[in-house]
């Protein structure tokens, strides 16, 4: 029944590999592809079957942070169960996220490589953990993090098979990219695009945005959908533009965004104002002010400097959310970011994907330094990793926070019902 239902929700271009699985051709499977690849989906597929076919076998999904697990990879797990019709036979648990085969306890655990503990204490009831997936592969440090795990995990057996998927980051020197290229014998690397998944598993919407990236930007349309690293070094953002914003330009500006990133010393506070183009995907950035042991009262003075009155909205960092009672109490329309779990990231990605950031040089000096060098961290080996460096980024941090009720998945009328709440 399992293999009659796999066929039919399996997308066409991964029935090569899923015989190679079934047939242990290989141990270790490398999936990279861009948006609606199905990759993902792929595993989640693979694995339960996989599974049942031997009684001793359980399985642990990995992500590099444990808190994103359970409203993402646990419930594409949950999807693919599913799928394959097997819903009746498995439970699940939350706490901690794991799917358990009712009729002989077998299991999916899922644990995040940001608590080096709970990974040391992995422990499955009888048999042993032959499978493994590491979900976003990109947000590990290194092939040696992936290593360290897989020497704890692949024990007490003779066969093992052990997952990876990712969108490639965009640049072609991140250790992900690099280590898929790495020829083994004992892997297999498959990769795939939206373009050969049935469109009716898409939708026309999914589709239509594809080709609107397509035809407005073309390399965000590659990486993004297609999966390819089309940047060649460390930089962040590569679509940056450094140039004189007019005043003329200004006058016409009408979707105007502001934020704040709190900071005494030797972080500097930083302000900064925005205006997003959605129909061209673009953001200009064109003011700024930075202060360093200033107090608010101060800082809050330098913002009405500039015109803004309590009719223009700042978005600030929440940490502080005395700093963000003191704005409003000094007359000014202020409310922290909301944030929350890889709202770094998210934002961040965001930010990558806009067709261009323009920053004018002479009003928004710092600005345009922090976008320009803003880089990868790297590995004790020189390595390119996916973390964002949490240094020399306060005007990033503060143009996300101003547009954060532009990028956030909740929505425009989400974040207009978190603004009320301060008045």
């Amino acid at each position: 029944m399992s293999e009659v239902k796999l066929s039919e929700v399996l997308g066409k271009a991964f029935y090569p590999l899923a015989r190679d699985v079934f047939q242990h051709g290989h141990t270790h499977y490398d999936l990279s592809g861009g948006r609606g690849s199905l990759k993902s989906s792929c595993i989640s597929l693979l694995v339960p079957p996989l599974m049942i076919q031997n009684p001793n076998y359980h399985a642990c999904v990995f992500r590099k942070v444990g808190n994103t697990i359970r409203d993402s990879v646990f419930q594409q797990y949950i999807w693919a169960i599913d799928k394959l019709g097997m819903a009746e036979f498995w439970e699940s648990h939350t706490s901690p996220p794991e799917l358990i085969y009712k009729p002989t306890g077998q299991r999916i655990l899922f644990r995040g490589a940001d608590d080096p503990m709970k990974l040391k204490s992995i422990k499955v009831p009888f048999g042993y953990i032959a499978i493994t997936h590491f979900e976003e592969k990109d947000q590990f440090s290194g092939r040696k993090e992936i290593r360290a795990i897989l020497q704890s995990t692949m024990r007490g057996g003779e066969t093992f098979w052990n997952f990876e998927s990712y969108n490639p980051p965009i640049t072609r020197d991140n250790w992900a990219n690099l280590d898929s290229l790495e020829v083994r014998s004992d892997r297999l690397c498959h990769k795939s695009t939206y373009l050969q998944a049935p469109p009716e598993w898409l939708g026309e919407q999914f589709l239509a945005e594809a080709e609107y990236v397509k035809e407005t930007n073309e390399r965000e349309y590659r990486h993004e959908y297609l999966g390819e690293a089309v940047g060649s070094g460390g930089e962040v953002f590569e679509n940056i533009e450094i140039r004189e914003i007019t005043d003329e330009e200004i006058s016409h500006f009408d979707h105007i965004y502001n934020g704040v990133d709190w900071g005494w010393y030797p972080d500097p506070w930083a302000f900064v104002r925005c205006h997003y183009d959605s129909a061209r995907r673009t953001i200009y950035i064109f003011d700024e002010a930075s202060a360093n042991k200033m107090y608010n009262e101060a800082t809050a003075e330098l913002i009405k400097s500039k015109g803004l009155t309590s009719q223009d909205l700042i978005t600030a960092d929440s940490a502080e959310q005395k700093s963000v009672a003191d704005y409003n109490k000094y007359g000014l329309r202020c409310v922290g970011a909301i944030k929350g779990p890889g709202s770094v990231e998210a934002g961040t990605k965001w930010l990558q994907s806009r067709t261009k950031i323009v920053i004018d040089p002479v009003r928004c000096k710092t600005s345009a330094r922090e976008f320009t060098t803003y880089e990868y961290e790297r590995s004790k080996d020189g390595e390119i990793i996916s973390g964002y460096p949490d240094k020399n980024n306060h005007r990033i941090d503060a143009v996300r926070y101003a547009l954060e009720r532009v990028w956030r998945v909740p929505g425009e009328a989400v974040y207009k019902k978190y603004i009320s709440a301060f008045g």
